[in-house]
This record gives C-alpha cells, structure tokens and sequence, in this order.
C-alpha cells in the first residue's frame, strides 16, 4: 500500500523536483541523480511528513539539501586538485571572488526563512517569483516583497 501511494506521489511530482533541481544545478544529469536521491529520502522519510507544507515543498526541500550536500561533497573534491595545482595569478583572483561568495552566503546562511530560502531561489536558482511562490504555496507578490526584505537584510550585515 505504502509503495503504491509512494508511485503515485512521484508520478506526481517527479517533473517539478526534477526542474527545480535543475534550476539549481544546470545539469540534466545530475539534476536526475539529485532528484532521484532526492525521491529515495523522501521515501524513506514519508511517515515523518506531517503535512505542515504542501508536499512538493516538502519534496523540494529534500531536493535542495540533496543538492548541497552533493555540491559541498564536488567542491571538497575539486578543491583537493586544485591544491596539486601550482598557484598563479589567475587562481589567486578566483580565490578572492571565491571568499567574497564565500562571504555572501555565511550572510545568507544567518538569514531566517523564508528570506534565505527564497533568496536563494531567485539568485542562485533562477526562478522566477511565480515559481517560488507556487513552492510555498503564496503569491507571487509574496515572493517578490519577501526576496526584497532579504536583499535588505543582506544590506544591512555587510554594513
């Protein structure tokens, strides 16, 4: 019974996962590899689902914390053949942009939801705010005002 429910929910909701993921990451490869993890957690998680959000939110949740897990995993992987490589200028100017991104998302990190969240989206994610408001299941406007709120937010911490 369980498996059948959980079929239906990912025929449902599969298509937007896997989009979302793929806003995100710009991969269709890997945006199915997330999506699929992504859907393998949320199966084993299904009885914790309380019904506090919609369930694609809840889905797109698992998708998004999937995805910073896989990118953080990437990065520690690509930084450890960067380190064999012998510095030049050219990496010591990515290494400064790469601090100052750093920067913004330890600011974004201190952000509380939704502001983080649907800043994140709207930059890093590129979607739009009817999608982000569909997510949370608001507005349109909602998603707009809350994402300016977080770009003041973001203001006002690097000052």
């Amino acid at each position: 019974m369980k498996d059948e429910k959980f079929e239906k929910i990912y025929s449902e909701y599969y298509d937007a996962v896997f989009h979302f993921v793929l806003s995100l990451c710009k991969d269709r490869m890997w945006a199915e590899e997330i999506t699929q993890d992504a859907f393998f957690k949320a199966l084993k998680n299904i009885d914790t689902f309380r019904g506090e959000c919609r369930l694609n939110v809840w889905l797109c949740q698992i998708a998004k914390n999937s995805f910073y897990s896989d990118a953080k995993r990437r990065k520690k992987q690509t930084e450890l053949s960067a380190e064999a490589m012998p510095p030049d200028e050219s990496l010591e100017q990515w290494i400064f942009k790469k601090e100052t991104a750093f920067e913004l998302h330890q600011l974004l990190h201190q952000l509380n939801d939704p502001y983080k969240e649907v800043f994140w989206m709207r930059t890093f994610g590129e979607l739009s705010f009817s999608q982000i408001g569909s997510l949370w299941g608001k507005s349109e406007s909602w998603a707009r005002v809350t994402y300016y709120r977080a770009k003041l937010k973001i203001k006002e911490a690097i000052k």
